[in-house]
């Protein structure tokens, strides 16, 4: 369950910062440092949950873990990125906020800049055929139409995980108002892949948020789609270089196939 995969993760070490309110800090002491001072039981005494090593699913996963790293036990976990008692969680105001939420348009200059049409050579397509415009895309349109700082993401909650697949929730703000939350995810293979899932989380919840925004609108439309693949992409059997194995995918005109595909 939730819970399970949360320990799950407890048990990869993953570090972050970690923000404790003003008014439940200890008074400062000088701490030695040790690296093995904090353990997954001592973790999950004071979270609340079970101890990673008693959970028959954590004890299973842990196997890899161990054989890399010695006892799973020793990691230090008081940081973790899957902590559900994260400061930002408990003290921010945009956590649960829907402050400013459909009050008013924006001003026509920034209507504009957010609803003009895509730039069809910006335009990526996926060997399955999806068509997509890289995060970077959705950034830039974002800073011409509110400025750098104008606009940001807040996490409405710890990440989660499912299988290999990472996400998490995050609501778009813009001016101070809440405009949109989507939940982004990203697949990953092992723990050193990690921190790469999270940033992927982050932007996929971004090109969802965009969607309320009516940033590159086209590529949910239908019309446009079929379009836009007739002119500008091609799909063609290609062959594996090293497996062999043949498979019909997509690609734009303009390019060719890379490696270990050809045609």
């Amino acid at each position: 369950g939730a819970r399970t995969a949360y320990v799950q993760y407890q048990a990869r070490g993953l570090s972050s910062v970690r923000v404790i309110p003003a008014t439940k800090r200890p008074t400062s002491t000088p701490v030695k440092e040790s690296s093995s001072s904090v353990h997954a039981s001592e973790v999950a005494e004071e979270s609340h949950i079970p101890s990673a090593s008693s959970s028959p699913a954590v004890a299973a996963f842990g196997g890899e873990l161990g054989s890399r790293n010695g006892n799973a036990e020793n990691h230090d976990l008081s940081g973790s990125l899957f902590n559900p008692d994260e400061g930002y969680l408990q003290g921010s105001h945009w956590s649960t906020s829907f402050q400013g939420m459909a009050t008013q348009p924006f001003e026509s200059r920034i209507s504009e800049l957010l609803m003009a049409p895509v730039t069809e050579s910006d335009i990526e397509i996926k060997p399955d055929g999806l068509l997509y415009l890289p995060e970077i895309k959705y950034r830039r349109i974002l800073n011409r139409a509110f400025g750098p700082g104008g606009w940001g993401l807040v996490p409405r909650g710890a990440h989660s995980v499912s299988g290999r697949t990472l996400s998490r929730e995050y609501a778009l703000v813009c001016l101070g108002r809440f405009i949109s939350q989507a939940r982004g995810e990203q697949d990953f293979f092992d723990e050193s892949g990690l921190a790469t899932a999270t940033e992927g989380c982050k932007s996929n919840a971004l090109v969802r948020c965009c969607k309320d925004l009516g940033v590159a609108s086209e590529l949910w439309d239908p019309a446009f789609i079929t379009q836009f693949k007739a002119k500008r992409c091609v799909e063609e059997w290609v062959t594996h270089a090293v497996k062999g194995s043949k498979k019909r995918m997509w690609r734009l005109k303009e390019r060719q196939w890379d490696y270990p595909w050809a045609k």
